[in-house]
């Protein structure tokens, strides 16, 4: 089965998410948009466009999103077949978190690693 395909987004939490976003913008030049993060369209090596996006994305530090972790980031790692590879991981013993969420963004699942980090498993919708 195969397992993780890609980094879908990585996402991390800041004292002042306005300033640091202001930062990452005029510094490394992110093109970040009024919801508080940057899509990175995927090109080949030829510079030609392919399906395909990677998130970036500030949020407070008050936000709960990543609990149960204490983490002030987590990964968002695109994945093939959510329900599976979230079997084959419960079978292996790793601490998958119960809930999952199916929208038009496509599925998701989490895991917490060994240091206590919230994993995020996303499968695409279909064609992307």
């Amino acid at each position: 089965m195969q397992r993780v395909t890609g980094i879908g987004g990585i996402f991390f939490k800041a004292r002042d998410p306005v300033a640091l976003r202001a930062w990452y913008q005029k510094h490394l030049g992110i093109d970040v948009q009024e919801w508080g993060g940057a899509a990175f369209r995927w090109a080949d090596a030829e510079g030609k466009p392919m399906t395909g996006t990677t998130i970036w994305n500030i949020t407070d530090a008050q936000n709960d999103y990543f609990a149960p972790s204490a983490s002030s980031f987590m990964v968002n790692y695109r994945v093939a077949d959510l329900r599976s590879l979230l079997q084959a991981l419960r079978d292996e013993g790793c601490n998958v978190v119960d809930k999952t969420d199916d929208s038009e963004y496509g599925k998701f699942g989490w895991v917490i690693d060994p240091e206590g980090n919230k994993v995020e498993l996303w499968q695409p919708p279909e064609g992307q």
